[in-house]
């Protein structure tokens, strides 16, 4: 087993999206290569509600899939092709925009005005673009949780972890979408597919993440926790992106340590981005916005 070397710690920057929602990105918008398949994870944790309520009104998506995952408050969301639902605390909603879909998100806090949840954008390889839009909500009831000795938790949301499989199916970069909880002291080790792309963002407590060394970073033997350069700490809204290994090794802090572990198969094609619109070229990013200016990006006009 080969431990994942660290290649940096990134802070969640405040900003501002939607009708004036105030959140945190830890990435978005640069380092594609970095995170492929993902593109852009944001933290809406806020307790101000006049930060967050005039929310995500009608917007478009093209070439994307979009995963909301809420821990406090709800988040309402519609859609072009009809859905309508509540996505409640522990609840996941993942929308496949392909071709083309507009959708409103409208987050409300909880009794005490406190709204949390995170949303993850998943990049579309090529030949899926323009597949047909697809919307999956998954309530908390259905997401595994796996409770191991130790006391260590672990929400399996989509992809094969521990003898248990993630409600969320037929996404196109197979993602391994994971909320992990270790108690206080207690270091844990994480399988991560060797040939995957994978981060953790710590959004609860504290902990050390071990690196490995340069000479180590793809070792044939097994490497302890004292074999490693000085392991990393992580802090709440920290993302820690990891470098080509087959295994994330965690010791958690004296409140413990709760993080989102995400990874997925790179799909090393070209990305042209522009705001909710993702594509391959410059052309096809283009025709995309022309098509929302003369209404026929869904073949139809847009909501109001």
């Amino acid at each position: 087993m080969s431990i994942r070397p660290i290649k940096r710690v990134i802070k969640a920057k405040p900003t501002i999206e939607g009708a004036g929602v105030h959140l945190r990105r830890a990435f978005g918008f640069d380092h594609t290569a970095d995170f492929d398949p993902f593109l852009l994870l944001d933290d809406f944790r806020n307790d101000i509600p006049q930060d967050y309520l005039a929310g995500f009104p009608w917007h478009p998506h093209r070439g994307i899939e979009t995963i909301t995952y809420v821990l406090s408050g709800t988040v309402e969301h519609g859609d072009s092709m009809g859905n309508r639902g509540v996505i409640r605390p522990g609840d996941i909603q993942w929308m496949t925009a392909g071709r083309g879909i507009i959708h409103q998100e409208m987050p409300k806090g909880d009794q005490l005005g406190q709204m949390h949840g995170f949303q993850l954008w998943a990049n579309l390889p090529s030949a899926l673009k323009m597949t047909a839009p697809r919307y999956q909500e998954v309530k908390s009831p259905e997401i595994p949780r796996i409770t191991d000795d130790d006391g260590t938790q672990v929400r399996v949301v989509c992809g094969s972890f521990w003898g248990k499989k993630g409600p969320v199916n037929g996404i196109a970069a197979d993602p391994t979408y994971l909320d992990v909880a270790v108690p206080p002291g207690k270091t844990k080790t994480f399988p991560v597919e060797i040939t995957r792309h994978g981060f953790a963002y710590v959004f609860a407590g504290s902990g050390k993440f071990c690196n490995a060394s340069g000479p180590l970073a793809t070792p044939t033997e097994g490497v302890g926790w004292a074999d490693t350069t000085p392991p990393t700490r992580a802090e709440n809204r920290c993302l820690i992106l990891f470098d080509q290994g087959d295994e994330v090794t965690v010791q958690a802090g004296e409140d413990g340590i709760r993080f989102l572990l995400v990874s997925g198969k790179p799909l090393q094609e070209p990305v042209a981005w522009y705001g909710p619109i993702v594509m391959n070229t410059q052309n096809e990013l283009q025709q995309a916005f022309e098509q929302l200016q003369e209404g026929t990006f869904l073949g139809a006009k847009a909501p109001k």
